[in-house]
């Protein structure tokens, strides 16, 4: 079949771009990443980040396509807009999403926060034009949640968390007797990543009533401040194109 001629007067139709799929990412970290965490509490938030570039990074970029091409004279300021509101609402939601009570329902939900903000700084980062997929966004992610402070330390910690992960050379399942331990471990190191206090954090999930509220406040308030640092990042580094898809 071929397409109709177009009618004297009419321009011709100029074809458009398919538009693809949208990518399905995981609201929450997966299942592999927790046991990952668990078992390298130290380290948990380099999982966090370099799993995040992996699994969150291709939603990341095929928002920003998918927005472009719809609109493409939106600025990345109307971009950046858009991915800020709509993480800051899952973030203010996110404050009781585990429906557990006491160390492992808190551990959970900061766990959620993390993950949460880092699709946010994602999509900002493709909203200015920077590759979500690539690795150097994993470093980005732990200075920007302040992790760690510089970019050098980052990286370090990243190639060790890397390297752990290959080799298989994790600290095994904690037993009964250290579970506890190692779930505050993982909590505390969580909640600075992102950006809620620990004290705070485990307060709201054990005193009843306080989770909704306090956790509401925590989790809005930090992913903002999250979101104004990693504007000010991409801002400052200047229209970029994202790279079109590798071919095979």
């Amino acid at each position: 079949m071929t397409d109709p001629a177009p009618v004297d007067g009419e321009p011709d139709a100029v074809p458009t771009a398919p538009v693809p799929p949208p990518v399905e990412a995981p609201g929450a970290p997966p299942a592999k990443l927790w046991d990952r965490m668990r078992d390298d509490p130290h380290y948990a938030p380099e999982h966090l980040a370099l799993e995040a570039v992996r699994r969150l990074g291709p939603e990341a970029a095929q928002w920003a396509a998918r927005e472009r091409a719809l609109r493409p004279d939106a600025p990345p300021e109307h971009l950046a807009d858009q991915a800020v509101r709509k993480f800051v609402n899952h973030a203010r939601l996110s404050g009781a999403v585990s429906g557990a009570a006491g160390l492992p329902g808190a551990v959970i939900d900061v766990g959620v926060l993390a993950w949460t903000q880092a699709r946010l700084v994602l999509h900002v980062a493709a909203a200015y034009g920077a590759d979500p997929t690539h690795p150097d966004r994993a470093t980005d992610l732990l200075v920007l949640q302040r992790v760690h402070k510089v970019a050098e330390t980052a990286r370090l910690a990243l190639g060790v968390a890397a390297g752990r992960e290959r080799a298989g050379a994790l600290f095994g399942s904690a037993g009964d007797r250290a579970l506890g331990r190692v779930m505050l471990q993982l909590g505390v190191r969580l909640a600075r990543m992102a950006g809620v206090r620990a004290a705070k954090r485990m307060f709201a999930k054990v005193v009843p009533g306080a989770a909704i509220v306090l956790g509401t406040w925590a989790n809005s308030s930090a992913t903002k401040e999250l979101a104004d640092r990693t504007r000010a990042l991409y801002r400052a580094a200047g229209p970029r194109q994202l790279p079109g898809p590798r071919r095979p």
